[in-house]
């Protein structure tokens, strides 16, 4: 999951921009920076952890790291965005921001340059998942999307395991933001489409997910950048009080009482 927090908590005096036409295009890098700190001891691990699997490629060396992350790093509903990578590591648990920063830090060490997506979210999308707290999700979530620079071109983490339009037609619906299954772990299975691009003209794909876009805030040159510019979904003060319980909450758990 990403971060979540009400209206009454994101941070104050920011503007929210609109998508930018005409930006100058964002090549990416591969630079450790503070939240993908790959340089760190654990995060190498991790990278050996992955190599050591012999990856037939990029593209194979990602969709081996998502799996390993997906099973070693427990998702939770922590509410810091830039968290380092290699403190989401030692805790063995982060949210879906988190753990797509850790598959960032992967690709950086191994050569492989990330960038992201900024997306502006309605938090509607998640109340599904907070039935009971609904006064307490955001009216707009900052969700930073990454995006892998291959040998044909970028790479969104939406299409990691297959183009949009063949995962949206494998069975078992699209991401339903409900139970254990977070946006880290439906990208292996199901199109997590921003776009509307799985929608036929004149319907509405259940994959497609464009509709909860609030604003589309560009590509950055990394999260930290994103972040750095727009701001996290909470402000200081919530994301302190928050995050005791919130960052060792399971996804799909019950609520705690």
């Amino acid at each position: 999951m990403v971060s979540v927090t009400s209206s009454l908590l994101t941070p104050c005096g920011r503007t929210r921009p609109r998508t930018r036409a005409g930006a100058v295009p964002v090549l990416g890098e591969t630079a450790p920076t503070r939240i993908l700190d790959w340089g760190h001891p654990r995060v190498s691990a991790l990278v050996g952890r992955v190599t050591s699997r012999n990856p037939e490629g990029p593209l194979d060396l990602l969709r081996i790291a998502h799996g390993v992350i997906a099973r070693t790093v427990r998702p939770v509903y922590s509410v810091k965005d830039l968290r380092p990578v290699s403190e989401t590591l030692r805790r063995g648990r982060g949210s879906c921001s988190q753990r797509l920063a850790v598959l960032e830090a992967v690709a950086r060490a191994s050569g492989v340059p990330t960038r992201v997506r900024g997306l502006l979210v309605d938090g509607a999308m998640w109340y599904p998942r907070f039935p009971r707290l609904r006064l307490l999700v955001p009216d707009r979530v900052v969700l930073a999307w990454p995006e892998f620079r291959l040998a044909d071109g970028w790479l969104q983490a939406s299409e990691l395991f297959g183009g949009l339009d063949d995962l949206s037609r494998a069975p078992g619906g699209g991401f339903a933001n409900d139970g254990g299954e977070t946006l880290f772990e439906a990208l292996s299975r199901t199109a997590v489409d921003w776009d509307g691009v799985t929608s036929p003209p004149g319907a509405c794909s259940v994959c497609d997910l464009s509709a909860r876009v609030l604003t589309d805030l560009g590509r950055h040159r990394s999260r930290d950048a994103l972040f750095a510019e727009h701001g996290q979904t909470l402000c200081w003060a919530a994301r302190t009080l928050a995050e005791p319980l919130l960052g060792r909450w399971s996804a799909g758990a019950d609520l705690p009482r």
